[in-house]
């Protein structure tokens, strides 16, 4: 029997030992591996993983700025930019909305805690089933957080991202407030984010009064909208709705005869069209509300326009029809209309013929000469230097340090009232008046009645040479038209968030008195004889007979009735400008036509085809209102006998004058 050998049980111990110690090290290297990949894939899922907003953050994070335009009663004009609605609760929707919408997209909604993992199971064992991707297990605040923090992109790193975040807006929000968020942020296709939005894209109508086949519609539309759109494929957005329904249906939010109904209701869409005429319009609003709205948070906007839709859309028909008709013949390219109501609201800015073809605003951003129109602020300032309509000046040869101007078509007529040479449109007069009162004066009241152009002291800038808005024109003569008070034109009435903030709201003006009421009365008596019996003859606007009760007998023909008119006509040099300015008891407006280029038109003069314009422009506006009378409009052509008897004299040396400058 062998002895006992204590260094053989030594050397056991040692293996055991040794080998206890590498399967501790390979434990440990194991762990640590476990370790480190978790680490590595929790990096990989969770780093730079995006962090919860405030609650009030989370309406306005990732939204592309959005503007939508509304008329004075709500009604939608345009939208540019995504369309994201008014903020509506699901407590103001009628359940049916909000049934169609967790019905298709989260039935447990209320059940889970962001994650569904039941809906999770359910979709993979479907999927598995058909063999594709049938079916999907994100809840309705999984989507939610897709939608506001996410990438669409379809990774494991997302999805945990998505579930993680998920879990966390639960514990920060209820789930009212989530059903909040959801249902006003989420995209439904045609620009559409939120109910509201979407509903009046595609129905023209309040969430509030959909029906459950439009409701139904709607809530189908998460999933795929671009698919699913019901103007890309009815057919298959209408077996996406039924789907809906039949979901609907088996969660007994609706009876299967509401079911049936709903499935046969008729789809009807409100037509989808952008309008080019209002485009202009728009431009210039936009421009205005981002200067009204500097530092202000206003990721979207809702504004309320200044604009009859109407006057505009028809202002932009009119100027094309004529411009079709006569356009070639009298070399006229371009026009711009401008009108505007008394409270300083522009109800029509026409920029140009065709906005699809060029954004060019030819209303507010072609500088152009305005030509005889600008007399209306030299005799204006010689009102304020105490002459009168009837004061003496004579239209005899004029040179102004070298400077000659002629009178159109030529000739001199001797002695004349003022206005006389204003309504003749009479340049030697215009210019001797504004050396005679100082051009400083001339430009300074220019500059008073809003013409923002920084002006020379150039003799030439009495009969309009200075480059001048047609926008800033049509505002100098509002002074006129409001008895002698400046006021600022605006296209917007209201600014507000969609959520209802106000951001900025339209005052009623309070128009500063600049011009006295002595000296307005006198410059409308002078603008006004040159609608009725001067250059401007073409912008008369005839008041309509009342109509007479039926089976009365044909009346005697009476003489044609007019409203009062008052303005100026305006030709620039070699006929590239024309352009007739003017105003009634209502409205004031402005017409300019020309070239781009620049070029001359066909002998055009304001008289013509810019007064023919505002004549058919003025008579839509003027629809149905009274014919208010223009004070001062009413002694247009009336004369004194004394001051006739001083004409008839003064022009008896008007061929003496004749002869010297013959010569």
């Amino acid at each position: 029997m062998a002895g006992y050998r204590a260094d053989k049980l030594a050397a056991e111990d040692k293996k055991r030992s040794d080998l206890l110690k590498w399967i501790g090290i390979g434990a440990l290297g194991v762990i640590i591996t476990i370790a480190l990949s978790m680490l590595l894939l929790w990096n990989a899922l969770f780093a730079q993983m995006p962090t919860l907003p405030s609650k009030d953050q989370l309406w306005s994070m990732n939204r592309e700025p959005a503007i939508e335009f509304v008329d004075e009663n709500g009604k939608t004009i345009a939208i540019r930019g995504p369309r994201y609605g008014n903020v509506i609760a699901p407590v103001d929707l009628p359940p049916h909305v909000i049934q169609a919408f967790l019905s298709v997209e989260d039935q447990r909604f209320y059940k889970h805690t962001g994650v569904d993992n039941w809906a999770i199971l359910r979709a993979a064992l479907a999927n598995w089933r058909a063999g594709e991707t049938v079916q999907g297990g994100s809840t309705l605040t999984q989507q939610l957080v897709k939608n506001l923090f996410l990438t669409p992109e379809r990774t494991l790193r997302r999805k945990a991202q998505e579930a993680r975040l998920a879990s966390e807006l639960e514990q920060m929000l209820s789930k009212e407030e989530i059903l909040e968020l959801y249902i006003n942020r989420i995209f439904l296709g045609a620009r559409s984010f939120g109910l509201d939005a979407a509903s009046q894209t595609y129905f023209g109508k309040s969430p509030k009064e959909l029906t459950v086949a439009e409701a139904a519609l709607i809530a189908g539309l998460p999933q795929a909208p671009s698919r699913y759109s019901p103007r890309k494929n009815m057919e298959l957005a209408i077996e996406r709705r039924n789907t809906v329904i039949n979901r609907m249906e088996r969660n007994t939010f609706i009876t299967p005869s509401m079911a049936e109904r709903a499935k046969t209701e008729p789809i009807t869409l409100i037509e989808e069209e952008y309008d080019p005429r209002i485009g202009y319009f728009l431009d210039a609003a936009t421009e205005q509300a981002q200067k009204l709205t500097a530092g202000k948070n206003a990721p979207d906007m809702v504004i309320t326009l200044s604009v009859d839709l109407d006057l505009q859309t028809q202002a932009s028909d009119i100027l094309n029809a004529k411009l079709d008709e006569v356009g070639e013949d009298k070399q006229i390219d371009q026009g711009a209309i401008v009108i505007i109501s008394k409270d300083g609201g522009v109800r029509a800015l026409v920029g140009g013929r065709d906005y699809a073809d060029s954004q060019f605003n030819r209303a507010t951003q072609a500088m152009r000469q305005p030509g005889s129109a600008f007399k209306a602020f030299v005799f204006a300032a010689a009102m304020e230097a105490d002459l009168h309509p009837y004061s003496i000046r004579y239209d005899e040869p004029v040179s102004i340090d070298g400077w000659k101007p002629k009178n159109y078509g030529g000739g001199y007529k001797g002695a004349m009232t003022l206005s006389e040479a204003f309504a003749t449109s009479t340049n030697t007069i215009a210019a001797s008046l504004a050396q005679e009162v100082g051009m400083e004066s001339v430009t300074s009241l220019a500059a008073r009645f809003g013409v923002s152009t920084q002006m020379s002291s150039y003799p030439s800038v009495a009969l309009g040479s200075e480059e001048i808005p047609l926008l800033d024109m049509t505002r100098a003569y509002g002074v006129f038209a409001t008895d002698g008070k400046i006021f600022k034109p605006w296209l917007i009435k209201q600014i507000r968030t969609s959520r209802g903030e106000v951001l900025f709201e339209q005052e009623p003006i309070k128009p500063m008195k600049i011009f006295g009421d002595k000296r307005n009365r006198e410059m409308i008596s002078m603008m006004s004889r040159v609608v009725v019996a001067g250059t401007g003859k073409a912008a008369r606007l005839e008041v309509p007979p009342a109509p007479l009760p039926e089976g009365s007998p044909k009346p005697i023909a009476a003489p044609k009735v007019y409203r009062d008119v008052a303005g100026k006509t305006g030709t620039s040099q070699d006929w590239r400008d024309a352009l007739f300015v003017g105003f009634t008891a209502d409205y004031i407006g402005g017409v300019w036509v020309g070239n781009d280029d620049d070029t001359p038109m066909k002998k055009v003069t304001g008289g013509e085809t810019p007064a023919e314009l505002w004549h058919d422009v003025m008579m839509l506006a003027h629809e149905g209102l009274p014919a208010t009378p223009l004070p001062g409009a009413e002694k247009a052509i009336t004369i004194s006998a004394v001051e006739e008897e001083k004409l008839a004299y003064y022009r008896s040396l008007a061929s003496a004058f004749a002869s010297v400058e013959n010569r």
